[in-house]
Parts: structure tokens; C-alpha cells; sequence
């Protein structure tokens, strides 16, 4: 989250009139992320987040909304979208399209215990379960196909080891995406961007998952990657806890056993995870876009969890 677009109180209360969620209290700009512009709205009858999408368009957006809406009914604590007095959930401020949901309770765990991680794993194999019946399609917009566009962008601003070490994995991956087993890799609707700063705790109970402006519809096995990648590794040196990988996929295994072709895949799936955020925080530190508030990643942390799990492979 960022802010590209300035919105005022007077655009603010605006919006807020199409809708019937009360009278504009406070409007406060939102620090932390990269990709949309989002305020914190607090209205007379309670906190809300506003989204305006930067990037995402009206075409690809009611995916995420709906699948929001979907596992919100299902009674997955995640964010629910507000619909307008027409009944849309898509909104439209500054010529931009917009959605305001409610504000999730609690705070995010940025140092989780093994029992976050086994809340996490619960509630991560419960999405995927929840969304099986989600009748909306759209492919992981930064997927294998985006990372194969994307590199050659990059490449000029790395060092030789690095260069080396990207287009090597980028290799690897697409040499994976064309094996048996991952053909057997079961799919469906993926949070793709469940890290840690994105959920949220009250206690050790989670509250709270957000931030769907990632997903779409790939393997449930990249999913528990990205999440294995940052709730279970040191943030310093990318190295795997091994207390709370188990508390993890101990957890997840509970709602959804994984199958012979993921148990096989499992560290090529940590891999591309790595690899996915890698090439999106070099993209985004060497290539940005102006933004008020913008907070870039270190891309270098997923390089060393990349390398980690090249030479120290997790298998299952």
C-alpha cells in the first residue's frame, strides 16, 4: 500500500454518499506497500480501508472482490467489500477504480511464534478449501509467464553473480513447469501475498487476512510457499525455521493433506516463491513508480531466501 493519488476529505465524503456506511470522521494515508493507493476511513459508524487501484483495471478487478466477498460469506476473516445503493462493490473515485472494505481488528505478528505460524497454515489451507467453488477465473497476473517478461528488465542493473543466479532459477523454473508432477499440482483461487505484515493477530488468534490485490488462480501449493518463505525463515539470513515450517505445514495438513506430486515439488514450489518476489521487489527498487509514501522492499532479502533454499532444499 501507498499513496499515488492525493484524495481530499471533500472527495472522501463524496464517495462516502453513494454508500451507507456513515459520515467521514477522519481520512489518513497508508505508509506501508507498493502497489495501490489506500487511506484508513473512519466514518460515525466505524473503520474501513479505501483502495484505489493504480495498476489493476476494471476488467481484472472483480475477481478480487468477489473471491473477498466469497470467503468472507464462508466465515474466513478477511475483508468485506461495501457495496454502493446500486449493490456494486466497484467503485470509481478520481477516474480511478475503488473499493472500500471494513477495517480488519488486530495487528500484524512480525515476529511469529510457531503457534501464528500453525494459525496461519489453518487458515491458509481453509482459504483454499472455502474457494474451491469460486466461479470467477483469472491466472496469477505474476506468474511464470510475468517472471519471463519481467527478467530482462532487471538484468542490466545486477552483478554477474546475480545475473548468473536469476536467469538460472528463471531456467529451472520453466523446466519444472513442464514436468508430470507439476501437472498433478492441485489449483484454484491463491492469496499469492500472504506475508506476515498482511495478516492480522488479536492475541495469538488471527483476526484477519488482506491485501487480495494479488491473487488469482494458480497452484494452493505456490500459495503455502510464499507464506512458508516469510513466516518460517530468519528475516537476517533467509534460513529456514524448522519449528515453524512443522507448525505450519502440520497445521495446513490438518484441512488439506498435500499429494505425492506436491510433497515432490515442495522446495521447487519454495523456490519460485522466492524467485517471484525477488524479481518483483528488483522491479520495483530499480524501476519505481513516483508515489507519497512510497516504501520499497529490499530485494535482496529474497535473493538470500532463494539461495538459501537452493543449498539448503527442503524436502517433505
Amino acid at each position: 500500500m501507498a499513496v499515488f493519488t492525493e484524495v481530499t476529505e471533500q472527495q472522501a465524503r463524496a464517495l462516502l454518499s453513494q454508500l451507507s456506511i456513515g459520515e467521514l470522521v477522519q481520512l489518513q494515508g497508508i505508509s506501508s506497500g507498493i502497489e495501490n493507493t489506500n487511506y484508513f476511513l473512519t466514518t460515525d459508524q466505524g473503520e474501513y480501508v479505501l483502495t484505489l487501484f493504480e495498476r489493476l483495471t476494471h476488467e481484472q478487478l472483480p475477481f478480487y472482490l468477489y473471491l473477498m466477498k466469497h470467503l468472507a460469506a464462508r466465515g474466513i476473516p478477511v475483508p468485506d467489500p461495501q457495496s454502493d445503493l446500486q449493490g456494486d462493490i466497484l467503485l470509481h473515485l478520481l477516474d480511478k477504480p475503488a473499493a472500500v472494505v471494513n477495517r480488519l481488528k488486530g495487528q500484524s505478528e512480525l515476529r511469529p511464534s510457531t503457534t501464528h505460524c500453525a494459525a496461519m497454515g489453518q487458515t491458509l489451507a481453509q482459504m483454499h478449501v472455502a474457494a474451491r467453488d469460486f466461479d470467477r477465473f483469472q491466472i496469477n497476473l505474476r506468474g511464470l509467464a510475468w517472471w519471463n517478461e519481467t527478467v530482462p528488465s532487471v538484468l542490466p542493473f545486477l552483478s554477474a553473480d546475480q545475473h548468473q543466479l536469476l536467469t538460472h532459477e528463471l531456467s529451472y523454473q520453466n523446466h519444472v513447469s513442464s514436468m508430470s508432477a507439476y501437472a498433478g499440482l492441485p489449483s484454484g483461487p491463491v492469496h499469492a501475498d500472504a506475508f506476515r505484515n498482511n495478516v492480522m493477530f488479536d492475541g495469538e488468534q488471527l483476526s484477519g487476512v488482506f491485501d487480495f490485490y494479488f491473487a488469482g488462480c494458480d497452484h494452493w501449493l505456490f500459495d503455502l510457499g510464499v507464506c512458508v518463505n516469510d513466516w518460517c525463515v530468519d528475516l537476517q539470513t533467509g534460513e529456514m525455521d524448522h519449528a515453524r515450517l512443522h507448525a505450519m505445514l502440520s497445521a495446513y495438513q490438518r484441512v488439506r493433506p498435500l499429494n505425492a506430486c506436491e510433497r515432490a515439488l515442495f522446495n521447487p514450489m519454495l523456490r519460485a516463491a522466492a524467485l517471484r518476489f525477488w524479481i518483483s521487489r528488483l522491479w520495483d527498487f530499480h524501476l519505481p513508480r513516483q508515489a507519497s509514501m512510497l516504501q520499497p522492499h529490499d530485494p535482496t532479502h529474497f535473493e538470500r531466501v532463494l539461495t538459501q533454499r537452493l543449498h539448503d532444499p527442503v524436502t517433505l
